[in-house]
């Protein structure tokens, strides 16, 4: 019995539909060239802004697709059934993206969304530096203001999109002295003279996702690439994280149940002294505690994305769906390895490139201690 889901509309389903043969169609079959290459190919970008896969809540007058959260759900569901790796189009649509929407000027808005909405420039963000992980009141990259001018230096690490990245939102210092008060986000453009990127960083999974370091070394760019207030990116980072944090549960939500329906295919046909792996009890019994962890999970996972439609979610909500989901996907997908045997340990086989690929979501978005943390303030 699957879990009768009531948080989507006919349109939210309308729009799994388009993305389901898009990734299947354009995605897939790219997928070996992409790990070979360590990064994606530009043009898969522009044909997903085509099929209006980009930057889906993003309103109509700036060239996104005029829809609500639900609809981004779907995509990043979509996306991760699929079984594709290293594509970090909702790091582009759902997460970078809204910082121009939500506190970027008219002129920002129109100068910078419609591109980003068509996949001819695409989005990164820059937080984590090598010193300070998910402390970000501890960052050192600064901005100082000269005339018309951000002189921005300083280096960040783990950027995903880094290669591809056309355009940043940096999180830097622009009044060090002043703790969490002095962060701001200011908008980086590639092409600016001292923006380089560093290496390109060597992962246990996702290969085709290019994850590098970005240096800026006296980097100008116009004061009016701030976003937002000067001193307020802080704040705005912390609004923000909460949406991060549940797309995070909801493709952690959609990925334990298709790697369900898997290993039940793979233990139904593999034979074992005389029988299926299915067969043995101990193997029902896997099973049907990963089936009720994957229920349990699907159910908090939609409350929250209703709660998030309805602009209710906290910040303390999001930090529970990223915690339980991804926490339950890890100790899942550790128990469908081992009823693979040997085979769950062959990157051909999902359960075992899904072991590599989503390790990670216990770390980034703000590791699950510090979602513990902010848990227990509450408490």
């Amino acid at each position: 019995m699957q879990v009768q889901r009531n948080v989507y509309r006919d349109d939210h389903e309308m729009l799994r539909e388009t993305a389901r043969r898009f990734f299947e169609r354009e995605c897939l079959p790219r997928q070996a060239q992409w790990d070979a290459d360590g990064r994606t190919d530009r043009e898969t970008w522009l044909k997903a802004g085509r099929e209006g896969l980009l930057c889906v809540t993003v309103p109509a007058e700036y060239g996104g697709g005029g829809g609500d959260f639900g609809h981004a759900c779907v995509v990043a569901e979509e996306l991760h059934r699929s079984g594709v790796s290293g594509f970090s189009l909702s790091l582009h649509s759902d997460i970078a993206a809204p910082y121009i929407v939500n506190f970027g000027t008219e002129e920002q808005k129109h100068r910078w969304l419609p591109k980003i909405c068509r996949g001819e420039t695409i989005m990164a963000l820059a937080m984590t530096e090598p010193g300070t992980g998910s402390d970000l009141k501890a960052m050192r990259t600064n901005a100082v203001r000269e005339g018309n001018e951000w002189v921005i230096n300083g280096s960040k690490t783990f950027i995903s999109n880094g290669l591809n990245a056309d355009m940043v939102v940096v999180a830097c210092k622009t009044d060090p002295s002043a703790g969490a008060k002095g962060v701001s986000l200011i908008m980086v453009e590639a092409d600016r003279a001292g923006f380089r990127r560093g290496r390109k960083l060597e992962k246990v999974g996702q290969p085709a996702a290019d994850t590098t370091e970005l240096v800026f070394d006296n980097v100008r760019v116009p004061a009016d690439n701030l976003l937002g207030e000067e001193g307020k990116g802080f704040l705005c980072l912390m609004k923000e994280l909460a949406q991060e944090r549940l797309v995070i549960a909801v493709y952690c939500a959609a990925k334990l149940e298709r790697l369900l329906e898997q290993t039940l295919e793979y233990v139904k046909e593999r034979k074992a002294f005389g029988q299926t792996v299915w067969d043995f009890q101990n193997t029902r019994f896997k099973l049907a505690d990963i089936k009720a962890q994957a229920v349990a999970v699907r159910t908090l996972v939609d409350y929250y994305i209703g709660e998030h439609m309805r602009r209710r979610l906290t910040v303390q909500e999001a930090a529970i769906a990223k915690l339980h989901a991804t926490e339950t996907l890890w100790k899942c997908i550790d128990e469908m390895v081992q009823l693979h045997g040997g085979y769950g340990y062959m990157l051909e086989y999902p359960i075992a490139r899904a072991f590599t690929d989503y390790r990670i979501t216990r770390v980034f978005g703000g590791t699950n201690e510090v979602q513990r943390d902010l848990i227990a303030r509450q408490l």
